[in-house]
């Protein structure tokens, strides 16, 4: 069950990474995976880069936890709540990771060439994702910096233009209350 979850996750990812194909991809040529040239790796190349994007997802998994505690330190909200959103797509990313490395490794060991292929994708993409979300969490400390703090507001009216009395306040005329009859005699 588990497994079926982490695929659909990792198949959503995808499908979202293709789908937007009108936006360039902060991700650089050097760190993007070639999917055609990665089913010609070999299983101990697979197992040697898997465990190197793993490394590289728990370093960026340090630094957005940084950014958390320099937040709560701040005890800025909008920042702490944009961050924590972005380190809890992080951890799941990474424990997909995981068990997608340890059935990786399973796959080699068994000689299931195809199952290995499709387990070292979903940490690809899991990295692909995960370097996205890191440039996502330090803008939310750049980008939200300036939104907070006290705003005050000066008006000045220049008399000329506008009049001294408030066009919007009518006098109204005195007007007599004439009270209707009791509707019933009994009280």
């Amino acid at each position: 069950m588990m497994r079926i979850v982490a695929i659909g996750m990792v198949l959503s990812l995808a499908t979202g990474a293709f789908a937007q194909s009108d936006e360039p991809t902060p991700v650089t040529s050097r760190s993007a995976i070639d999917f055609g040239k990665a089913s010609k790796l070999s299983d101990s190349e697979k197992v040697d880069k898997a465990s190197t994007y793993l490394g590289e997802m728990k370093d960026v998994l340090s630094a957005v936890l940084d950014l958390l505690r320099d937040a709560r330190d701040e005890k800025d909200v909008i920042k702490l709540n944009c961050i924590n959103e972005k380190l809890t797509s992080i951890k799941g990313l990474i424990r997909i990771s995981e068990q997608a490395d340890i059935t990786l490794q399973e796959a080699v060991a068994k000689g299931e060439r195809d199952t290995a292929t499709h387990e070292f994708h979903k940490i690809a993409i899991s990295h692909q994702k995960i370097k996205i979300l890191k440039t996502e969490a330090e803008q939310c400390v750049g980008e939200l910096a300036f939104a907070v703090g006290k705003t005050t507001v000066e008006v000045e009216v220049d008399k000329d233009v506008v009049p001294e009395q408030d066009p919007t306040k009518v006098e109204l005329p005195e007007t007599e209350i004439i009270r209707p009859p009791a509707a019933s005699p009994y009280q």
